[in-house]
């Protein structure tokens, strides 16, 4: 299945040990069902490592990209709960970006998701844009893989300051290209297809390694249907 939206938000990190437990009732609790809450926020996915790093995985899906630069998003992000902000300080190697979503397809949302972090040069980013599209509209042929999406992050959305943001402990950092497919089959066999699909000749346009990891779905929260 395709990406809700146009819009995403794509959160990587680990947590403290000492903050696990209160990770899974805030996240669960709280925060989810808060982010679903925002007006053109669509759904949140969060998933736990099978292999790689970090620990955890989240996505949340927006109508568009303006949503995640707009006012009711910033408010929440400017004025995090109590609960918010003592869960937070236990993320460890943060990475997120604010996306426009670049290409999109699929017949369906898989239990597994694969992702790739990357970097690409100013020069060739429409090169790679059009071939990462082609590329994984074609990889919807393997069996195994239920979508395939391509992430092209805002550099100055990603990068606004915000008390939730300042409550962290670690520097956040902001990947600019990211690639996620999702399968429905089995993890190992899907593991296997995707650390050699990190070497791709799609990717020989990226200017950094792509960093790889595939994680398992968690939890998941829809916006309210009017």
């Amino acid at each position: 299945m395709s990406i809700l939206g146009r819009g995403a938000v794509a959160i990587w990190h680990d947590i403290a040990p000492e903050g696990r437990d209160a990770f899974y009732a805030w996240h669960g609790r709280e925060h989810m069902p808060e982010r679903a809450s925002i007006p053109g926020f669509l759904r949140g996915r969060r998933y736990v490592t099978v292999e790689g790093a970090p620990e955890y995985f989240n996505l949340y899906e927006t109508a568009s990209t303006d949503v995640l630069t707009g006012a009711d998003y910033l408010v929440r992000l400017n004025t995090p709960t109590r609960w918010t902000t003592a869960t937070v300080k236990h993320f460890r190697n943060v990475s997120r970006s604010v996306c426009e979503v670049a290409h999109s397809a699929g017949d369906g949302d898989g239990g597994l998701v694969a992702t790739w972090r990357y970097d690409v040069g100013k020069a060739s980013a429409d090169s790679h844009r059009r071939r990462a599209a082609e590329r994984l509209t074609r990889l919807l042929d393997d069996t195994d893989v239920a979508a395939a999406h391509l992430l092209v992050a805002d550099p100055q959305g990603s990068a606004i300051e915000t008390a939730e943001r300042r409550a962290r402990a670690d520097v956040t950092l902001i990947p600019r290209w990211i690639v996620l497919v999702e399968s429905w089959g089995d993890a190992e066999r899907f593991a296997s297809f995707t650390r050699a699909f990190a070497a791709d000749p799609m990717f020989a346009e990226a200017s950094t390694a792509p960093a790889w990891a595939l994680y398992r779905l968690q939890n998941t929260k829809e916006a309210p249907r009017a």
